[in-house]
């Protein structure tokens, strides 16, 4: 891990860390804030947030506003870029596609398949990574992130239930499968066999394994542009389906952005403390 930069914030400190990644086979960038409380040695509960399309490990840190509540809480936050990158990753023709736009799955279809393993980077590298290297709470970590991101959090937090122990998101795309960007996305990803999209659905996820958590959160914006994209009510009657407990909170004006997000951090925040003290 090397350190590229970090600033004070609420007397806690605001990071930026640089690793070669071995599976996404280049540099990539993250995103740390430690409270005061992490950077006195103690242990403290941790969240990652994965971003939305276009995204990178900074867009949160500066936009979202989460620091100041995140110092109160002693929670670590964590925010891996949304992609690889570099001259030598695959780019595609639109912002929707390749570079900013990587899923958060294991692509396996050429060019992807050489560099888009975002599910093994955040799984198998760098959460084993910043166990280790950070005074994190094994048993007291979360996830949770918007749009893409959304997408992210759920489907990684139903995969692999042993490593997190809440999850919510903002305007997450609920049933990728169903829609012009999961669609196109996967179908560059993962190729054109639908049968193994499912294991990158969220709502297909729900249905398959069932309830795995005490309680998910959703916020999602009735004024959101990308609003049919999105299916939150599919998520919804999927967790209905197997008795999982959803809040699903649905608010009027409010779009895709990220004054969207700011409006409602804290509540997000608030929920995984609670989650994570349990």
């Amino acid at each position: 891990m090397e350190l590229v930069q970090k600033n004070k914030c609420f007397d806690g400190e605001q990071q930026v860390y640089q690793i070669e990644s071995k599976y996404l086979k280049g540099k990539t960038k993250f995103s740390v804030f430690m409270p005061t409380q992490a950077l006195q040695g103690q242990s403290c509960a941790a969240l990652y947030y994965l971003a939305g399309l276009t995204c990178t490990e900074e867009t949160f840190v500066i936009k979202a506003h989460a620091q100041r509540l995140a110092a109160q809480l002693g929670i670590i936050l964590i925010a891996p870029d949304t992609s690889p990158r570099g001259e030598n990753v695959a780019q595609g023709d639109s912002w929707d596609i390749g570079q900013g736009a990587g899923f958060y799955i294991n692509a396996t279809q050429a060019p992807w398949s050489e560099h888009f393993q975002m599910e093994s980077y955040i799984i198998n590298e760098l959460y084993p990574l910043l166990n280790e290297a950070l005074p994190i709470q094994a048993d007291s970590i979360g996830i949770f992130g918007h749009s893409m991101g959304g997408h992210g959090a759920l489907t990684l937090a139903w995969k692999y239930p042993q490593f997190f122990k809440s999850v919510s998101a903002f305007a997450p795309i609920c049933a990728p499968s169903l829609c012009p960007w999961g669609e196109k996305a996967f179908t560059a990803y993962l190729g054109a066999d639908q049968s193994t999209w499912a294991d990158h659905d969220a709502t297909q996820l729900v249905l398959k394994k069932g309830a795995l958590f005490k309680e998910v959160l959703i916020d999602q914006g009735l004024a959101d542009q990308f609003y049919s994209q999105l299916n939150p009510e599919k998520f919804q009657q999927a967790c209905q389906s197997v008795d999982q407990h959803l809040t699903l909170r649905q608010h009027d004006g409010y779009d895709h952005g990220y004054f969207f997000i700011q409006s409602f951090i804290d509540d997000h925040l608030q929920f995984h403390a609670l989650q994570l003290q349990d």
